[in-house]
């Protein structure tokens, strides 16, 4: 489940919205290295910056989902993405898949403003991946057959060293983790609980 045994063009072909989200963290990070904004620069414009959006920026609420702080952050997290989300994307479709990530992003950065100070910046997708996470943990246990007992210990083991490293590293967006993963379980349980 979590294996890539696809090839490249299998890949894209296969996860078309995983494919294009990793493809706007690359496109992000490479403008960041090219200050084509001269007054400006893609970081001011598109971070979330909790005192912007006290004034109305709301965008910031979706664009940090997409931008990262350097190569290894968005490395990392595009890596994360490659083998978590292309299992759901394939069970949820495009479209769901789609709105469970950007939700679940959203609430978290929702999360990262109501809990920090004005004076609080952020940026990365660990928000909407822990969202994903989130979803998985709902599925374990309200849906036990669309998983295997391996692949839920995997989820599960990966959720729990996750939030042990979010205490742990300096410079995480702790509320974004938690509030991710919170945000994950609600929506997998809204859409898994037995009627």
């Amino acid at each position: 489940m979590f294996s890539r045994t696809e090839s490249f063009q299998q890949f894209i072909r296969f996860y078309p919205i995983v494919t294009a989200i990793i493809f706007v963290h690359l496109f992000l990070y490479l403008v960041t290295l090219f200050p084509f904004f001269p007054t400006r620069s893609i970081f001011e414009l598109l971070a979330g910056v909790n005192l912007y959006i006290a004034e109305g920026e709301l965008w910031r609420f979706v664009t940090p989902i997409f931008l990262h702080s350097g190569f290894a952050h968005m490395l990392f997290n595009s890596f994360s993405l490659v083998l978590f989300g292309p299992p759901l994307e394939k069970m949820l479709g495009k479209t769901k898949y789609f709105l469970l990530y950007l939700t679940g992003g959203i609430l978290a950065n929702v999360g990262t403003y109501l809990v920090n100070p004005l004076t609080y910046t952020h940026v990365g997708s660990s928000g909407a991946i822990f969202a994903l996470f989130g979803f998985y943990i709902a599925i374990i246990y309200l849906k036990k057959h669309m998983m295997s007992r391996q692949n839920s210990q995997i989820v599960l083991t990966i959720t729990a060293i996750g939030l042990i490293m979010t205490f742990l590293q300096p410079n995480v967006n702790v509320a974004a983790h938690i509030f991710g993963l919170i945000s994950g379980l609600v929506i997998g349980a809204i859409a898994y609980y037995p009627k």
